[in-house]
């Protein structure tokens, strides 16, 4: 599109119109970045002081029963379900720069428990799912945004978003449950290779039906 546009403005002796829309994008572009740079600061700095005074503890302990339910396949005791709930709880609390680490910690760990190393298990479908549309009570980085562009309400789309979230939250968990049904109703790679096999197998011997 880019390239189509420059073919569009040169053809119509427009260049420097596009010329003055680049600079002019790349001079709005470093405006709004030093402009969230110190609303990041302050918030991530507020969510930091949570993280310190134990808040991230305590909801990762709150959010024992439910991760459980969700990753039945993991071991109770497994160090996969504790990145897990720091994982969740560093989102509940928009510390996206906290979450990033302990959902690849999480899927670190859960691929040691993964006996078909070249294809994800259940497990980290799911904690896949759940990171991605994951439950956000402060939009940081939307509020900070919003407040760079000088909005009356910064903070109005709290409530919106947090309904957005669990919306997709939910949707996630049910696509999830669902996929996990499915595939519980396969056999498993090694039996249907095996099937594959003694079928063509079968086949060489003069059979045309797979053997039972």
């Amino acid at each position: 599109m880019l390239l189509v546009g420059f073919i569009a403005a040169a053809a119509q002796g427009k260049i420097d119109v596009v010329t003055e829309a680049v600079f002019e994008g790349a001079k709005t572009g470093v405006s709004v970045s030093f402009g969230l740079i110190s609303v990041m600061v302050f918030w991530l700095g507020i969510m930091r002081i949570a993280e310190d005074a134990g808040l991230l503890k305590r909801l990762a302990k709150a959010l024992g029963p439910v991760v459980r339910y969700l990753f039945p396949d993991v071991p109770r005791n497994h160090p996969a379900l504790g990145f897990i709930m720091s994982n969740m709880s560093a989102n509940l609390l928009g510390l996206g720069n906290a979450a990033t680490p302990m959902g690849i910690r999480a899927m670190q760990e859960l691929q040691k428990l993964n006996p078909n190393k070249d294809t994800a298990t259940p497990a980290m479908c799911t904690l896949l799912a759940i990171n991605t549309s994951s439950i956000t009570l402060i939009p940081t980085t939307l509020i900070a945004i919003r407040m760079n562009f000088n909005s009356a309400n910064p903070a109005e789309i709290v409530g919106t978003t947090l309904l957005a979230t669990i919306v997709a939250t939910f949707a996630a968990i049910f696509a999830d449950r669902w996929y996990r049904r499915k595939d519980a109703k396969r056999p498993p790679p090694q039996q249907l290779k095996s099937d594959k096999g003694r079928y063509t197998e079968s086949q060489g011997a003069g059979y045309h039906t797979p053997a039972s």
